[in-house]
This record gives structure tokens, sequence and C-alpha cells, in this order.
């Protein structure tokens, strides 16, 4: 039986690699990966934001089943999830980094964490869940940081130190007498804001070489009128005090991603360098995306492609190689990761083995859904086939034909030639699950938290007001 090694970054859009078919993205370690093993050309998270994201992956559940809504609803290791499956079945399971979860002491599904980043102070970002729109506040500051460009910054040297920790803890295993197959469970900030990177990185991509963006509302393209809504709370676009300066943060995401990739090369040659290489799955993948400046949008928290569509990709002796155009989502992580172990789970995904090993079902559905910061009710995904439903309470749907417009560049649900694959797209949505309820109990639970907190006054000052702190790390 083979060991499992998951590395999981934050916010890497799932086309900026190289072997994604990226024009200029360079992530050579990932590219190498890909090459051996299978990448999942489709695939998607269950919440376009980390902490809902991350807890629907360790659960194996969809959100509106774990109700953990947002950023200020960490996992505590309810419901049980693959870890747990794990540790009953006494396989050794770790993890080492970013996990999002709300503290160490929680019975996560892990012998042990190294050096954690959890959400700030155990509650995450309450303020972020007041977002009716009668209620909630403007964002203070600027989400992406207050500096942007080449440097260090406290996420940078937490990626480093996560990495050397890694290659560390595969040096240990090695050398221990345990002989029992393990799971290791790496998670990385990188290319996550803020939008800083080492000089090296950052020089990667000059100004000059980066692309215009798609669907600008100073274009005159106008927003959907849920996203406008959403993205007014902290407008990043807006907040960038000239070009120059939008055009370093797309350099520095774009270094980031390659930063990123240069630890994951760092982590894959530790593997190979003690033994593991061998007998070793690896996954790669990412909680959400990013926009990257699409449509005048930073950071993830919408529907499109650049928030919603993760990279993943998997390499390991029973792994088949090439592309799987399946759609497939990080819960399906969730269910591999105990099928590589021959354990039981239950959860919403399909195993990764089971999926590759057969030809490509590209009508197989996949759900997200955002209910998080800004969101002025729920909103959800639903892509099937060629066809990508975004389904907004209170607001009319978009439709997309992902086989002729996979930039999402035109909108088809007012055209009355697409009225009937709109309502059969709506219909499957409402197969699935009920929109309004769930929007409902999203908005109740989010309430009761508020109130337990002492009101929305107390609430508004709870919770990091951007980026999550890491913890400290011993150089």
């Amino acid at each position: 039986m083979t060991n499992m090694l998951v590395i999981m970054s934050d916010e890497h859009q799932a086309r900026a690699m190289g072997c994604a078919g990226h024009p200029f993205v360079q992530t050579p370690n990932l590219d190498a990966l890909a090459a051996r093993g299978m990448r999942f050309t489709d695939a998607y998270t269950p919440s376009p934001i980390c902490v809902p994201a991350r807890a629907a992956f360790a659960a194996g559940r969809h959100v509106h089943r774990t109700r953990l809504w947002d950023n200020a609803m960490p996992y505590t290791g309810k419901p049980k999830g693959w870890g747990h499956a794990l540790q009953a079945a006494g396989v050794p399971v770790e993890s080492i980094g970013k996990l999002h979860y709300r503290h160490e002491e929680d019975p996560a599904g892990f012998d042990v964490e190294h050096i954690p980043m959890q959400v700030a102070g155990g509650v995450g970002m309450v303020w972020g869940s007041i977002r009716r729109e009668e209620e909630r506040i403007d964002m203070p500051g600027r989400m992406l940081g207050d500096y942007i460009g080449p440097g260090d910054s406290k996420y940078t040297e937490y990626d480093a130190a996560v990495t050397a920790r890694t290659a560390q803890w595969l040096s240990d295993r090695a050398a221990s007498n345990d002989g029992r197959p393990w799971c290791l469970y790496v998670g990385l900030v990188a290319p996550h804001f803020p939008l800083v990177v080492p000089q090296q990185y950052f020089d990667l991509y000059p100004p000059e070489s980066l692309p215009p963006v798609k669907l600008h509302p100073r274009d005159g393209h106008p927003r959907h009128p849920w996203v406008e809504k959403q993205n007014a709370m902290a407008d990043s676009e807006a907040k960038f005090r000239d070009e120059e300066e939008r055009l370093a943060a797309m350099a520095a995401y774009y270094g980031l991603c390659t930063w990123l990739d240069h630890n994951v090369g760092q982590i894959l040659s530790a593997l190979g360098e003690v033994g593991f290489g061998e007998d070793t799955t690896v996954i790669y993948t990412s909680d959400h995306g990013d926009n990257l400046g699409a449509r005048g949008l930073w950071g993830k928290s919408n529907l499109y492609q650049e928030s919603v569509s993760v990279p993943l990709i998997m390499a390991g002796p029973e792994v088949p190689k090439g592309t799987c155009d399946t759609p497939v989502s990080l819960l399906d992580i969730s269910a591999t990761i105990p099928a590589q172990f021959d354990i039981a789970f239950e959860g919403d995904g399909r195993s990764l083995f089971d999926i590759a090993s057969e030809p490509s079902d590209t009508d197989r559905p996949i759900l997200s859904e955002y209910h998080a910061v800004g969101a002025v009710s729920g909103a959800f995904m639903l892509r099937k086939g060629r066809w990508k439903l975004n389904y907004y309470v209170g607001f009319a749907a978009e439709l997309f034909d992902l086989e002729v417009d996979p930039e999402e560049l035109r909108d088809l649900a007012s055209d009355p030639d697409h009225a009937e694959r709109l309502a059969a797209m709506e219909a499957q949505l409402r197969a699935l699950i009920d929109p309004e309820a769930i929007d409902a109990q999203a908005f109740a639970d989010q309430a009761a938290m508020i109130e337990g907190y002492g009101g929305r006054e107390a609430a508004l000052k709870l919770g990091a007001p951007a980026a999550t702190p890491p913890p400290e790390t011993k150089s």
C-alpha cells in the first residue's frame, strides 16, 4: 500500500499553470507532476472562499451540509471527515501548514498539526458574516494589502517554513522504524494576497508582458447586479493607487504562482531523496481561484471560472497518465484519501482513482455555493455538461455555454433561444438542492452566531481585517 501526500495551496487560479495551457506563467514542477500523472481539467471548489471550502474538504460534504457558511465558521472536527476515518483505521495522518480550522486543540482528524495556520483568534472574520446590504459596512483598508510588489511578507516566510518543515518531516519519517503507510497534508498559502513576492519571481513578469483583462467595467461591460453588490464591500480594483500598481499586483500574483511552484518542487525533491518517491500518491490542488482583475474583480467570492475553478493534479504508482475531463471537486479528493488506504468513507464525493480509470463523463454535475462576505444572498453554481448555471437568490441567473464560450463572455440567460436550457438547468439544480431554503438557513445560522457574540456592533470588531495572520515559525 502506498503513502499519500496532499498539497493544497491557496487562491491558485486553475489556468495559471503551464500544463493547463497558460501562455506565460512558469510552473515547471507542477508541469512535471502533471506529466507523470493525471491532470483533471475541470475541477471546482465547493465554495469560493477559504474557510467554508476547507471545512467542506475536511468533512467531505457540501457547505449546505456542514453549515459552516463563511470565514467565521471554521471546522472544529464536526462533522467527522477523512482524517478521522484514517485515524480510526490506524493510518498515521499529520498536517503541516495552513488549515484555516478553529483551534489546534480541536480533534480535526490529524495526529499532529505542525505550525498550523488557523482562523484569527479562533473566531475568524465575524464582521464578514454581517452581509445584508442594509446592515453591513464597507471594508476599511485594502484586502490585497497596504504594499504590493517585490519583497518578502509574513506569508512568503511562512511558506518557506512550511516547505522546510515538510522536508524535515519526510526525512524523519524515512529514518523511523515505523513502516506503516502514512498520509501527510501540506498547506501552502501562495498565491494568496498580500501580493508581495521575492524580487526574482516578480521580475519574471514585467508590466509590458501582462495581458489586458476581460470584461472590465471601465470598457463598458456592466457587472451582474449580485456581483456588483458583493464586490462593493471591498472593491479592490478601486483602491489601486494607479495603473502601475494594478500591473504590479498582476505581476506579484503570477510571481507567487511561480514561488508556489518552487516550494512544491522542493517538497517533491525531498520526497524522492528520502526514498518515498516511488510509493507515494501525490495530489496537488488549491482551495479556490482568484479573479485577478477580470471584470474588475480581485480575490475570489464569486462563481466565475477564475474564482470557482481549481487546479487538480494526481500522480502515483496507481494513477494513469494523461488528462481527465470529467468534472470533479475538492469533495472527490476527500473521498480519494481514504480510498487510497481501502477505508470506507461516507461523503458527497467519489474517488478520483475510480473517476480517472473510467472514460470521461462530462455530464457529471458539480455544485458550488457562496454565502460569505459581501453576498447579499446565496449564490449557487451548477456545472453540467457544456452548461454552467450561476443561480442567485433574488436576482436573475446567468447561463454560460463553456464549450463555445470558455471565458464566460456571453450570458445566455436572457436569450429567448436558450430559455428552455435555462429552465432545464434550474430544474436540475432544484433536483439537487432548495436554494431558497439553504439561503434562509445560512442567514439564520449567521444571525444566531452574531447574536452569540453580542450583536452587530460587537461582531464588527471580531476577525482579521484582511489576510489571516500566520503563526510564528522558528527560523
